[in-house]
């Protein structure tokens, strides 16, 4: 019997990506590669505890105008949540994405939200496919808990300025997970371990005459 990916070397250990069993060194070479590696994978757990990130400076953040203070983050605790949740179930409902795919459509999701300001509604949508659908099921969910809020309290508590920020901050958040794999999912990865079993109730938001919540995970 030899590895499902190299067909040369023994297998060591079954793949939940390739549903087969493979041999150490193609885990290494081929995870979040050739390989779509489920969160589940024991193998994939242990390689992110020795995963090296970038080291991010100011200037290399975008929409550095944006500004995104502590007092921001505090106020807004419950929408940074909110908002990190349906990034990432917008996200794993789409077969084959990654982490580069998410950070496109928080770019145009960004850009959609600045028209607002200008008072003039413009979508903007990814031309990337997996990136479009990640930026329509975060609206669509986005939409849903306008209406349900609007519903409960009859009003929408939910600035457009709150997003903004929110969006810039989950940006700048996903860039500190890049791991240089063409198909790295470091950045759902962490969202999946921290908001996949936390659901975020709309009701938790607060009034709008405060501005809207959110969550720093």
């Amino acid at each position: 019997m030899t590895c499902a990916l190299c067909e040369i070397r023994r297998p060591r250990r079954y793949c939940l990506g390739v549903r087969g069993q493979i041999c150490a060194p193609c885990c290494g070479v081929e995870r979040e590669v050739t390989v779509n590696c489920p969160f589940e994978c024991e193998y994939l757990q242990q390689a992110r505890l020795h995963e090296r990130m970038p080291d991010l400076k100011e200037q290399d953040l975008p929409n550095r105008d944006i500004e995104v203070t502590e007092s921001f983050i505090q106020e807004h605790e419950a929408l940074a949540s909110l908002s990190s949740r349906f990034l990432l179930e917008a996200s794993v409902a789409v077969p084959g994405v990654s982490d580069a795919d998410v950070r496109e459509a928080l770019e145009t999701l960004i850009r959609t939200f600045r028209t607002l300001e200008s008072g003039i509604y413009y979508e903007s949508r990814p031309n990337n496919p997996l990136a479009a659908a990640v930026h329509q099921g975060f609206q669509a969910r986005l939409s849903q808990a306008r209406q349900e809020m609007a519903r409960q309290s009859g009003v929408n508590t939910i600035r457009d300025t709150a997003i903004l920020g929110v969006l810039a901050l989950l940006q700048r958040m996903a860039l500190n997970f890049v791991n240089g794999r063409s198909h790295g999912r470091a950045y759902l990865h962490f969202l999946h371990d921290r908001f996949s079993d936390q659901p975020v109730p709309v009701d938790a938001l607060p009034p709008a005459a405060g501005g809207s919540s959110l969550i720093v995970p």
